[in-house]
C-alpha cells in the first residue's frame, strides 16, 4: 500500500511543514512512508504523486468536510493519473475524534466554561460540506455544554470577526474562537485577527488527528484483504 495524504496547500511555510510533520507521524504509526500531495497553491498534486508510485495506493483527503476539493478535485486528479489501483477514503470530518481534538485545544488555550465559543472553519459553498460543519458544531456544543456559534474565515457568511462583534454586543465577557482548521496558514491568521480574546491552535499534529488518519489508511484496505 502506498499511503498518500492529500491536503489543500498554503503559501505559509509553517503550514506546509505542519502537513509534512503530520504525514511523518502517521507514517511512524503505520510503519511505512506517507507521501503528501496538495490540490491547490503548491505541489506536488495527487496526480503527480500517483504517477510516481507503483502498486496500490490509498488517498486520505486531509479535509474536515466533504466539499469541492473532496468531491471534484481529488477524483479528477485520480482520473488524470491513470493509476489502476487507487482507493480514496472519506475525509477526516465530521468525526467525534476531531471534536475531542478541538476540545483539547480549548482546554490548552485556557478556555472557561462561561466563555462564548465560535467554531471557525474555512467555509464552503457546498451544501453537503455545510451539513458536515453543522454536525461538527452540534457535537462540539454537546461536548462543552454550551451553544457554539459557527463562522467562516473565507467562504460564506457570517465571517468570524462579525460573530465575535455580535457576541460582544450581546454582553459576552470573553469570546473564544475554536479553530476548525487542519494547519496554520492564511485562514488561521484571519482567526487571530478576528478580535477574539482567545484563538485556539489548528488541529495540526494532535495525536487524535494522527490516530484518525492512520485509521483511515488501515481501514481502506480491509475489504481487499478480506
Amino acid at each position: 500500500m502506498n499511503p498518500i495524504l492529500v491536503a489543500h496547500g498554503t503559501r505559509k511555510a509553517h503550514g506546509v511543514t505542519m502537513i509534512g510533520d503530520l504525514a511523518e507521524r502517521v507514517g511512524d504509526v503505520l510503519g511505512v512512508r506517507v507521501r503528501t500531495a496538495f490540490v491547490d497553491v503548491l505541489g506536488p498534486t495527487p496526480a503527480d504523486v500517483l504517477r510516481a508510485v507503483p502498486g496500490p495506493a490509498v488517498l486520505v483527503p486531509a479535509f474536515l468536510a466533504s466539499g469541492y476539493h473532496v468531491r471534484t478535485d481529488i477524483p479528477a486528479h485520480v482520473a488524470a493519473s491513470r493509476h489502476p489501483d487507487v482507493i480514496v477514503t472519506d475525509p477526516l470530518g465530521p468525526s467525534a475524534q476531531l471534536v475531542r481534538v478541538m476540545t483539547d485545544r480549548l482546554v490548552e488555550s485556557d478556555w472557561r466554561p462561561s466563555d462564548s465559543v465560535v467554531m471557525a472553519s474555512a467555509g464552503t459553498s457546498d451544501p453537503g460540506a455545510l451539513r458536515d460543519l453543522r454536525v461538527t458544531a452540534a457535537l462540539l456544543s454537546a461536548a462543552i455544554g454550551r451553544r457554539v456559534e459557527m463562522a467562516y474565515a473565507a467562504t460564506g457568511e457570517p465571517r468570524v470577526a462579525d460573530v465575535v462583534d455580535r457576541l460582544r454586543s450581546r454582553g459576552a465577557r470573553r469570546v473564544v474562537v475554536a479553530s476548525y482548521l487542519l494547519a496554520d496558514g492564511l485562514f488561521q491568521d484571519r482567526l487571530r485577527a478576528s478580535g477574539a480574546d482567545v484563538v485556539t491552535d489548528p488541529l495540526g499534529t494532535h495525536p487524535g488527528v494522527v490516530r484518525l488518519i492512520a485509521s483511515r489508511f488501515r481501514r481502506a484496505r480491509l475489504p481487499v484483504a478480506a
